[in-house]
């Protein structure tokens, strides 16, 4: 077998199965599959054993090509682009959408998008979403330029990126509570920005929703666990009880055997036995007396 040819009887291993389950995670967060789909599939990538079992999990899926059915390779090569040196576009891209305005309505920017270096938002008795957890960064720091006039934005950042807020507020104000988290090495800044007048500009550390997914399906699957580990408690002590109560029966029954047997008529010592089993002539010593004796 050469090195370019697939296997799909090769055995697949854990980090196989969490790169098919990663596919349908993401087809569940752009609306490929509906919960019922993904729970099915899911189950079935934890069941695989062989490539051969994992195809057809994510054949019709636009990623599924580089995620089943590898070539049969002596070593493993390190995933290209992971982390956020993947996530940083740079270069002259200027970044999917760069504005957006909400008057008495709202607007959305979330999925996977490429934010600009800089973007502008305006909201005037309305509101708006900035959702970053799942888009590309034109640079390494971005600024949100946020204007909120008896409105409201909120910016949504992933955990790991730095964020730092400057914005003013007149009788209104920007949301500090994310401000001081330490980033992680090679994340992006985000700097929110702007004014607030009778509003207010919200900034939200969430988990990406393939994530929040994924520690999901490990809490359910931690406590199936459990509830599996409790049952086959429950029934081990239930064998023991039964064991139990069948010995002590089997005592009882032992006893009662015991206290019903009857006595031994060879019995030397039974004060009832009135003659003597040893004295064979005694019966006929009786027969044998004469009148007068009596």
């Amino acid at each position: 077998m050469t090195d370019d040819a697939p296997a799909p009887d090769l055995r697949a291993s854990d980090a196989d199965r969490e790169q098919v389950a990663e596919v349908l995670r993401e087809a569940l967060a752009e609306g490929r599959l509906d919960m019922e789909e993904f729970q099915e599939r899911l189950d079935a990538v934890y069941r695989a054993r062989t490539y051969g079992e994992l195809a057809p999990l994510t054949r019709d899926l636009p990623a599924s090509g580089a995620a089943v059915a590898p070539a049969v390779s002596l070593t493993k090569d390190p995933v290209a682009g992971g982390g956020w040196a993947g996530r940083i576009v740079g270069g002259d891209d200027s970044g999917t959408s760069t504005w957006a305005v909400a008057v008495m309505s709202g607007f959305q920017r979330k999925g996977r998008w490429t934010a600009p270096r800089r973007f502008n938002a305006f909201a005037f008795w309305g509101g708006g979403e900035i959702d970053l957890r799942e888009a590309n960064f034109a640079d390494r720091e971005v600024v949100v330029n946020a204007v909120a006039i008896m409105g409201g934005i909120d910016v949504i950042v992933p955990p790991g990126v730095e964020v730092v807020v400057r914005g003013i507020g007149v009788m209104g104000g920007f949301d500090h509570r994310e401000e001081g988290v330490p980033p992680e090495p090679g994340a992006p800044r985000v700097i929110v920005t702007g004014f607030a007048f009778w509003g207010g500009v919200g900034v939200q550390r969430k988990l990406p929703r393939a994530e929040r997914q994924r520690l999901r399906e490990e809490r359910r699957r931690e406590k199936q666990a459990l509830k599996e580990e409790r049952r086959r408690e429950h029934l081990a002590r239930a064998e023991e009880q039964r064991r139990e109560h069948l010995d002590a029966a089997e005592r009882h029954r032992r006893e009662l055997e015991a206290s019903r047997r009857p006595h031994d008529p060879l019995n030397l010592h039974d004060p009832l036995d009135l003659h003597d089993p040893l004295d064979l002539h005694g019966p006929r010593k009786q027969h044998e007396r004469r009148p007068e004796d009596n």
